[in-house]
């Protein structure tokens, strides 16, 4: 890490062009990831990340320069890189820098830290569920496990004073299992992941996902053709809420806000939502994938409801669009590593559960769509229309799970979702998932009980 001394000295070069404000990230990252197919270890690989990121403000621009160089020289040359890139470079360095150093509470606790477990104790891990998939059917032609750990260590400190670090320690493994009749391949998944050590693998039934994976991937090999059309919509709890994230959650980041570029722009206060509907990203939940203790601006994580019985009450907001729209970070600044700019990003994004109850919402259709799990999804956060595939997806009949149906996608506008929620259930539960945007790739959790969605455009043929 670096010295208080040091950091004083890199942001004060960093002042020297007239910015009103200067930040420095540095990281330390070890990556640990196996790849196996078929209960062989094709790929194992182990990485470090390295580096500082230097940001400055002036006004409302921002300049960002990087480099895997943190030796103080570098560090000095980077940051009059990107002053002379604010304006020009004063002759004296702004020496009147001083930090405080601040310690968090680590409200996420590790036992066993995953980059000092054995491969061989994550390769016999892997090889159970491996064998829990092949296992499953004969249909099944292939079994793909991935196990990815990485152990981030960061240093965040600015010219308002703030000096403080964190160590962030995340595991997930993906299961993918392939179901074939010879003529057609289907897709089973299961992706369990935490802020949390190793420990998760010595509890989780690992067994357990990967036959879920073959079941799914072999109930919809079997299944039919999904009919297209307008109707009812149950997504289920869980990943389920994928939907909500990349068709809502996205644009009610400030990233997006902040430039017009949303179509929730000045709503707050304004019913945007069915009154069922209460959503909120969550930082503080322990151990969870998406959870932090600090953002990667130092602030704490925290607890934002973005809409309340279907009112608008906030925006994730970083620090710099806080500027461009007059309000206070929401601890949601967030960067896949020094390589990127922080900016708003969504940690555990969730709708609230509901008063419904999950036999009476299946009964209340007569004729529509259930999707038990969803695939993935694009959104255009402008105008808000989405696109996303349904991996498991059933008719239901007068109230009744009918049949499997394959090949569904959701179609529509994420305004018009929210307002046509109209039963939410009770059973919230939470998937994991990475999230991409111009700060890179970070794990969000992505959440919700079983909702009901009144009608919504189902393609498939």
């Amino acid at each position: 890490m670096l010295s208080k001394r040091v950091v004083e000295e890199v942001l004060g070069n960093a002042m020297r062009s007239g910015g009103d404000f200067a930040e420095i990230f540095f990281e330390d990252t070890i990556n640990n990831s196996i790849e196996m197919v078929n209960g062989k270890v094709e790929k194992s690989i182990t990485g470090r990340v390295h580096g500082a990121g230097i940001r400055i403000y002036k006004g409302l621009n921002s300049i960002y320069a990087y480099t895997n160089d943190t030796s103080l020289k570098s560090l000095i040359e980077t940051a009059h890189k990107a002053a002379s890139a604010v304006g020009d470079i004063k002759g004296v360095v702004n020496l009147d820098i001083n930090v405080t150093e601040r310690v968090n509470t680590n409200i996420h606790p590790v036992i066993y830290v995953p980059s000092s477990v054995s491969a061989a104790r994550k390769i016999e891990r892997m090889r159970e569920a491996s064998a829990a998939i092949k296992e499953y059917s004969d249909e099944i032609v292939q079994a793909m496990v991935y196990f990815g750990d990485n152990d981030q260590r960061v240093l965040i400190a600015n010219t308002e004073g703030l000096y403080t670090t964190d160590r962030r320690i995340r595991n997930r493994m993906f299961l993918i299992s392939v179901a074939s009749d010879g003529k057609e391949n289907q897709t089973g998944t299961q992706g369990p992941g935490a802020l949390r050590g190793f420990e998760m693998f010595e509890e989780l039934d690992l067994r357990s996902l990967g036959r879920e994976a073959s079941r799914i991937s072999t109930t919809m090999l079997h299944a039919e053709a999904c009919p297209a059309g307008k109707m009812p919509v149950i997504i289920d709890n869980g990943f389920g809420g994928v939907v909500f994230h990349e068709a809502c959650g996205h644009s009610l980041e400030a990233t997006s806000v902040a430039k017009g570029n949303s179509v929730f722009c000045d709503k707050i206060g304004e019913q945007i939502a069915s009154t069922k509907v209460t959503a909120i990203d969550d930082g503080t939940l322990a151990n969870e994938w998406g959870s932090i203790n600090i953002d990667d601006e130092g602030t704490p994580g925290r607890k934002n409801i973005l809409i309340e019985d279907g009112i608008l009450k906030g925006y994730l907001v970083d620090r710099l669009n806080g500027r461009r729209m007059n309000m206070e970070s929401t601890g949601s600044a967030r960067r896949e590593s020094y390589k990127y700019a922080p900016t708003s990003r969504m940690t555990n994004t969730f709708i609230a559960p509901g008063n419904d109850d999950e036999k009476d919402i299946i009964k209340s259709i007569d004729n529509g769509l259930y999707a038990k799990k969803m695939g993935g999804g694009s959104v255009n956060t402008v105008t808000g229309e989405f696109n996303f595939s349904v991996q498991e997806g059933y008719m239901i009949k007068n109230g009744e799970i009918d049949r499997p149906v394959r090949g569904a996608t959701l179609i529509g506008k994420g305004a018009d979702i929210l307002m046509n929620i109209d039963m939410v259930g009770k059973n919230l539960d939470h998937g994991q998932g990475m999230c991409g945007s111009s700060s890179g790739s970070v794990p969000t959790n992505l959440g919700q009980p079983m909702i009901r969605v009144s009608e919504i455009t189902v393609g498939g043929r």
